[in-house]
């Protein structure tokens, strides 16, 4: 029958597991028999030593070996079965110096020669062996006789059966197996308890699935157009697919790192870490504009999902300015109409001179207005900008004024930035205030774009919280979030190396600055002396 190898990871664990520890318990079992064996073996041997020892130095028995025959019944055969009878020995051997037995367990074989050669003993050694007799396998030893002055008479071999020290080792094996048993259950029930938590936590797959899931992983993180960011219990990054890489500015070799050492300081960063609570959350990251979904693993990490809103953003942005210009363009019709029935009045009463003069002064007074504004903003964007709002004030009951102090000769680096700047600014206010002052400088190739307003101002404990994404007092409109305007002001701010603040107005109210160095291009000024 064939033995099919398991498909489940678990199945594979815990057989794997038994294996091995059925393995080492019986090489342990082995290495522990072998030195147990030997020492047995070195035991029995020296106690045969022993009883040799002991026996060469039983008193008379050299005069009884010299003074008799070697016989079954002579005192030299007598005193050896004594002595073997109480120690137990196999046989006690006493031979002269011609290796002829003078004693015997078997008498019919006293006064035949030994079967071992005994020189080494009779040459004053002492033997200690394991080796094969007429009476089988023994561990045996064999010594010197000597005489009173100390000459070699003969010599004394002992042996001890063989089969005791098997049984000595036997004995042992059934407790040996014992404790290896209980060793090998105690490894099984610990392969079971570690091949029930890998089931548990591979839900039962086999190694194929496993594999064939991370390859599919691997293909759907890096082909799907959402950023993806796995946190570990210990805030390092454990994985980073092709969009996160892009959106967050990150290398690969920002996983295994902390989400610290890779990120700046600020929303996004505390957004990651999940010290900000919510769903949907709006931050901006070098320049872009985030909706970041965080979810919590088992393991104590977790999973960001971040989506690229900036092009969304800047559609809606768009679509607010679209609204703010039909707003001016609205606003400058219902202006445009009251002047025309006024007109049409003031022709149907037959007062020509006073028509005259009427659309004279509202064409004069728009020119100069448009006029001024352009004199002090080289920028048409901008000077459009502020003429467009001026209008949109205008319909909502309030009033936006260009500061005397304004002027902005110098040509604008990019002008949609200086927009986007101003744009946001004048909204925010023209949401809260009905005066909105705006002033701008030239510093060099510094730009400092100020709007104040008459509003109720910010309180000093949230003038850095309102520039951070997703702040804000207003309802959101339908087509975007709110709280990005002044997040993205301060932004645009420190990509120029500059900064967006807020004080508090004179009499009320609110005052923004934002400093943008190297946001103007000087104009060359044609020389002295140069050709005309």
């Amino acid at each position: 029958m064939r033995i099919h190898w398991p498909r489940r990871v678990f199945a594979q664990v815990l057989l794997t597991q038994v294996v091995i520890t059925t393995g080492v318990v019986m090489l342990v079992t082995g290495l522990f028999l072998a030195p147990l064996s030997h020492e047995l073996d070195d035991q029995a041997m020296r106690r045969a030593l022993s009883i040799a020892q002991t026996t060469a130095a039983e008193p008379g028995l050299v005069d009884r070996l010299l003074n008799s025959q070697p016989t079954p019944s002579g005192p030299v055969q007598a005193e050896a079965e004594r002595i073997r009878r109480a120690t137990g020995a196999l046989y006690i051997v006493v031979m002269d110096t011609r290796g002829v037995r003078w004693s015997h367990t078997e008498t019919d074989r006293i006064s035949e020669r030994v079967s071992t050669d005994p020189s080494t003993a009779l040459a004053g050694r002492e033997v200690m062996q394991i080796d094969i007799g007429t009476l089988g396998r023994s561990a045996r030893a064999k010594v010197p006789l000597r005489d009173r002055t100390g000459t070699v008479v003969g010599a004394v071999s002992v042996g001890i059966a063989y089969k005791s020290v098997r049984e000595g080792l036997l004995s042992t094996i059934p407790v040996l197996l014992q404790y290896a048993g209980a060793a090998l259950a105690v490894g099984v029930l610990a392969a079971l308890v570690v091949s029930r938590r890998v089931q548990r936590n591979t839900h039962g797959l086999a190694f194929a699935d496993i594999s064939a899931l991370l390859d599919e992983r691997e293909a759907m993180l890096h082909s799907i157009r959402e950023a993806v960011l796995a946190l570990d219990s210990r805030g390092r990054i454990r994985l980073l697919n092709d969009e996160a890489q892009r959106l967050l500015e990150l290398t690969p070799d920002a996983v295994g790192r902390p989400l610290g050492e890779v990120l700046p300081p600020g929303r996004t960063a505390e957004v990651l870490a999940g010290r900000v609570d919510g769903a949907d959350l709006l931050t901006v990251s070098r320049g872009r504009v985030l909706i970041a979904n965080r979810m919590p693993t088992g393991d104590g990490g977790a999973v960001v999902t971040l989506r690229d809103r900036t092009e969304l953003e800047l559609l809606g942005r768009e679509l607010d300015s679209t609204h703010g210009l039909l707003d001016a363009l609205r606003a400058q019709d219902h202006e445009h109409a009251n002047r025309l029935h006024t007109l049409l009045g003031l022709l149907e009463l037959g007062r020509h001179e006073a028509a005259v003069e009427f659309v004279t002064e509202v064409a004069d007074g728009q020119r100069a207005s448009a006029e001024q504004v352009a004199e002090r903003v080289n920028d048409p964007l901008l000077s459009a900008l502020l003429v467009g709002k001026s209008s949109v004030a205008a319909e909502r009951g309030a009033s936006l004024l260009v500061s005397p102090a304004t002027r902005l000769p110098d040509v604008v680096v990019d002008p949609r930035d200086l927009v986007t700047v101003l744009g946001n600014l004048i909204d925010n206010a023209l949401d809260v205030a009905t005066l909105v002052e705006v002033e701008l400088l030239a510093e060099g190739t510094t730009a400092v774009l100020r709007v104040s307003d008459n509003g109720p101002g910010v309180p000093v404990a949230v003038r850095e919280q309102i520039f951070t994404e997703g702040w804000s007092t207003k309802e959101s409109p339908a087509h975007r979030e709110r709280g990005l305007g002044l997040a993205l002001v301060r932004r645009l701010a420190e990509r120029y190396g500059g900064a967006a603040r807020v004080s508090a107005r004179a009499g009320g109210g609110a005052v923004f600055t934002v400093v943008l160095p190297e946001a103007l291009a000087v104009r060359q000024r044609v020389e002295v002396g140069e050709s005309q």
